[in-house]
């Protein structure tokens, strides 16, 4: 087990390269021009110059991309060519927006989706599971940006119960929450209704059926652990593909997390402000995914024993 955690940890550092590689020369390629950007538009040409010459903007693209590395390395994401801050200090007062809102849409995911699944696949062809299958396939097909839209309209404007923006307070997260959970709920019934019923179908459950077995205690205590593991993975993809889409939910709900920070970089061409962004993203990414693979020895025994033999 340990051993597969090292393995695991090791193959994060080509990812985490690569990723850095990509953006960094994506960025870098990209029209527009620091010295501009922190002197301003009306700057002499020759201090805009200077300004470029100390931050090395005329240096070949290995030679940035090796001193941006070495730098971050050290733990110096480098100052915003912008607003001039440390680039590092603004990703942690932003983090915890980020991490809070994608927890609060995983978790609201989870204690909804799998129930609701579980039930429809134990249902199957009556009422209640019709029902589930057509609101799925609609929430599947609502775009997320415009149900957004009408939670705000409709709880802030009319209403006037919820705030439409802001991420001061914990009641400010739950219209953006509830937005993005949204379409993830449907996604994750429908998997986990289809795991279950392949699983339900097994033998060992139709024999624990006819021995007169709880039927409580056959669904939720052990046909559900062997119908996890896929839903388990979708839950994980999910909670990066929510990281990486913070960008549009921030922007739409005013919200200062590391998304919006990293959209006015985007917009100003501000390569620490991006790469620093995308490299914290990147790598809380990859450690959601190392938990997934790790959850999975105490889903289901089998996969736990493979990991102690192989050790």
């Amino acid at each position: 087990m340990y051993k597969f955690l090292i393995k695991r940890l090791l193959l994060m550092i080509p990812v985490l390269l690569g990723i850095s590689m990509i953006i960094f020369t994506i960025i870098s390629l990209t029209p527009g021009n620091p010295g501009k950007i922190i002197l301003g538009e009306l700057a002499e040409p020759e201090a805009v110059i200077a300004m470029n010459n100390k931050l090395g903007y005329y240096d070949p693209l290995p030679v940035k991309y090796l001193r941006y590395m070495a730098n971050l390395l050290r733990g110096d994401f480098g100052d915003s060519y912008r607003s001039r801050g440390n680039v590092l200090i603004d990703i942690k007062l932003r983090l915890p927006v980020t991490l809070l809102l994608t927890t609060l849409i995983t978790a609201i995911v989870a204690f909804t989706a799998i129930p609701m699944g579980v039930v429809s696949a134990v249902k199957k062809g009556s009422l209640l599971d019709n029902v589930g299958t057509i609101i799925a396939l609609v929430l599947l097909a609502m775009p997320t940006f415009w149900l957004g839209l009408l939670l705000m309209l409709f709880f802030s404007l009319y209403l006037n119960l919820l705030p439409a923006t802001g991420s001061d307070k914990l009641v400010n997260f739950i219209l953006p929450s509830i937005t993005i959970a949204t379409c993830s709920i449907a996604q994750i019934m429908r998997m986990t209704r289809s795991s279950m019923l392949e699983v339900i179908r097994q033998d060992y459950i139709r024999t624990a059926l006819a021995k007169g077995a709880n039927d409580s205690v056959i669904i939720w205590r052990h046909a559900i652990r062997n119908a996890l593991l896929p839903v388990v993975t979708t839950l994980g993809n999910n909670f990066g593909n929510i990281l990486g889409n913070s960008i549009i939910t921030e922007t739409v709900f005013g919200m200062s997390g590391i998304g919006t920070f990293m959209l006015n970089g985007i917009r100003g061409k501000d390569i620490p402000v991006v790469m620093g962004s995308v490299m914290v993203l990147a790598f809380l990414f990859s450690v959601v995914t190392l938990i997934v693979d790790l959850s999975y020895g105490f889903i289901d025994p089998r996969i736990k024993a493979q990991y102690v033999r192989k050790v």
